[in-house]
């Protein structure tokens, strides 16, 4: 079993963490002159190593991701959860929002689709809440960062908070506040070609081009910010704002997420940083989930395609999932540390 362990450490730590590139960097910057326990000095370790780990995962993740997601096309994933009903329907759905790496406004898109497409709205926001909070890169990064019981439970309640928050809304009844233009816009059920496997790997490789030239500024301003936090913040302060001991923190936490815009990605270098200074790891999750699912761009692009109404109990339902969750992990963080 220690035997295990240790190979699983080992590929955790080294593998996925990357681990050896930060002692490489800190070498380089040492042999440069750089003291790496000053500000200027541990700032651009962190920055350079965390930059470098998060876009090698990222694009080979994306390309695996693209690669399988080649296989199901907005037509054959439509005919797949159209086969289901009820609670089934929107586990499904969570579950296929996790091999699509978009962050919430590019989720967007595929949500008027399926809407366009008659799918029940209950299913199609189950698909809207996983996609941009869960998906196969993040459960990766945050194996790389956090551990894997962390990485497991954050993606485990973030499908929970999907599947609830779909089933809600399909009780409440709020696909009448869909926008008529949406439900009347028809669709063309299509069948996309089947595609060789040479077409897949050009059709993934294009993907990982378009997803890291669309993130990359999210990512350099994400690990920008956790330098900072990880170098110049006083822990005293983290820990007094955003730590289990406050209270309030996970609701901070949450307020201050949803005016944000970044993806996953760009997310992680800051709960990383956030968690070595002593915030509350149900703080931190409760933050990473705000800004990735309840940006501010996100929900104006949301209400093109929804009423009012329909928004304000989206947003509330989610938030509140977010809270209860974030007040969880502090309560038992103990069992994932």
């Amino acid at each position: 079993m220690k035997i295990i362990e240790s190979i699983w450490l080992f590929f955790q730590n080294q593998i996925l963490g990357m681990k050896w590139i930060n002692s490489l960097i800190g070498k380089g910057l040492s042999a440069l002159g750089f003291d790496l326990d000053k500000t200027l000095g541990g700032s651009l370790q962190f920055f350079i190593y965390d930059t470098i780990k998060i876009f090698i995962l990222l694009s080979i993740l994306i390309y695996i991701i693209s690669y399988i997601q080649s296989y199901f096309p907005p037509e054959r994933t439509k005919r797949i959860i159209s086969r289901f009903h009820g609670i089934t329907a929107n586990m499904l759905a969570a579950l296929l929002g996790t091999i699509t790496p978009f962050c919430s406004c590019s989720s967007i898109p595929l949500f008027i689709g399926f809407s366009s497409a008659g799918l029940p709205v209950g299913v199609t926001f189950s698909f809207l809440i996983s996609s941009p909070m869960v998906d196969l890169g993040s459960l990766v990064l945050l194996m790389s960062i956090f551990g894997t019981r962390i990485a497991l439970a954050y993606v485990v309640i973030g499908l929970i908070i999907a599947v609830i928050g779909g089933t809600l809304i399909e009780k409440f009844g709020m696909d009448k506040y869909v926008e008529e233009f949406i439900k009347s816009a028809g669709n063309v059920d299509i069948d996309s070609p089947e595609l060789t496997k040479k077409e897949r790997r050009i059709y993934a490789k294009e993907q990982v081009l378009a997803t890291v030239k669309k993130v990359a500024p999210y990512i350099f301003i994400g690990v920008g910010i956790g330098a900072v936090i990880h170098n110049a913040i006083p822990q005293v302060w983290i820990e007094t704002i955003l730590g289990s001991n406050n209270p309030f923190s996970v609701i901070l936490a949450t307020i201050v997420g949803i005016p944000m815009y970044a993806d996953i990605f760009g997310t992680i270098p800051v709960a990383e940083s956030l968690f070595a200074k002593g915030a509350g790891l149900g703080t931190i999750l409760s933050f990473m989930m705000a800004v990735t699912t309840l940006s501010l761009p996100s929900m104006i692009m949301l209400r093109k395609a929804v009423k009012p109404k329909l928004l304000l109990v989206f947003v509330s339902i989610v938030s509140v999932g977010i809270i209860l969750n974030g007040y969880f992990f502090n309560a038992f963080s103990f069992l994932f540390v």
